[in-house]
């Protein structure tokens, strides 16, 4: 694999992110150690070095095998990013949530789990609508101050937060969040919205999870295999059929797999775009790390983008609409398309 700048920053990454919430099988599923042990190995014998885990992946488990592989190969060859915000502490009121209290706790108990000395991205995992930005905002750039933390990053928070938090730091001097990791697939593409636009702005690296759509995009669930997906989900309904059967035919037309196509549509959007890929079996993973070795033609994106297009909304389809429409902005719509 070749390596990327995670957002606006000098960290070099590998192109692919290595998914880990199935090592460990706590939660009554996925991969046992000797497996997950072989994923690291294959991920890191193709040059892979970026993982992504959380304190509460398989109830730690994830950050703990981790750890455990890690403290037998060279570790600043990894990047390490690991999350705090979801509840890891069944008495501890401030077990969660994005808290400065929580976020101090989380970090150094996933210190002791991964078995060393610093965490190179901790990741806000989710927005709790309680904690004030600016209280985020110190806590993580006190974490980097004391070297415990090389890197901010946050995930599943409104574009609206991000942008306050990242203007914030800018002008108090903090350290600014570097990478945004969020739902992205071709059956998911409303954070094309308000969140990509956001972090193309702002320099950040887009980490998608559930690239595939919790496997629906392999076409697993049209050949009749089960999984974790319940059937009335948006991920296993006839619109998924429909953009699942666009991803098989063009994954035909070029010899790879479904996967491949679906992963390297959204490496091709025009934005920096990392996809994590989770792998519980070592074929999966192997599979996987074909896609850096392909690519898709105008004319195939364009089928792919018309197979899963979304409504933007307002005010994005109203930016859309043609200059006949928008005459009496006194030819602005014109002006920004010749400027584009």
């Amino acid at each position: 694999m070749k390596y990327k700048l995670l957002g606006r920053s000098g960290l070099k990454v590998s192109e692919l992110c290595l998914g880990t919430m199935g090592f460990g099988t706590d939660n009554g599923w996925g991969a046992d150690k000797d497996t997950s042990f072989a994923i690291m190995e294959e991920f890191a014998n193709a040059g892979g070095n970026f993982f992504d885990t959380a304190n509460v992946y398989q109830k730690g488990t994830s950050e703990r095998l981790i750890g455990d592989f890690i403290s037998q190969q060279d570790r600043d060859f990894f990047v390490l990013a690991t999350k705090y915000t979801l509840k890891d502490n069944q008495t501890n009121p401030n077990a969660s949530g994005n808290n400065r209290k929580n976020m101090m706790r989380s970090v150094e108990e996933s210190l002791k789990r991964l078995k060393t000395d610093f965490i190179d991205v901790l990741y806000l995992h989710i927005w709790d609508d309680i904690t004030p930005i600016d209280e985020v905002l110190r806590g993580l750039d006190d974490l980097i101050r004391h070297g415990k933390v090389n890197y901010a990053a946050i995930s599943d928070t409104p574009a609206w937060v991000v942008s306050k938090g990242n203007t914030l730091a800018e002008l108090m001097g903090w350290s600014q969040f570097i990478a945004l990791q969020v739902e992205y697939s071709l059956i998911q593409r409303t954070p094309e919205r308000e969140l990509i636009p956001m972090a193309k702005h702002y320099g950040m690296t887009v980490t998608p999870w559930a690239p595939l759509g919790g496997g629906a995009l392999t076409g697993k669930y049209l050949r009749g295999e089960q999984g974790r997906v319940k059937a009335e989900s948006n991920r296993r309904n006839e619109n998924a059929e429909k953009i699942t059967r666009t991803v098989m035919s063009i994954a035909d037309e070029l010899g790879v797999t479904a996967g491949n196509v679906a992963l390297q549509w959204m490496r091709q959007k025009g934005f920096s775009c990392i996809p994590i890929v989770g792998a519980t079996k070592i074929d999966q993973l192997k599979e996987n790390l074909k896609t850096v070795d392909i690519a898709l033609t105008d004319a195939q994106m364009q089928q792919l983008d018309e197979a899963s297009n979304i409504p933007l909304g307002f005010p994005g389809d109203f930016f859309k609409e043609d200059a006949v429409k928008l005459n009496s902005f006194g030819g602005f719509y014109d002006r920004v398309e010749k400027r584009k």
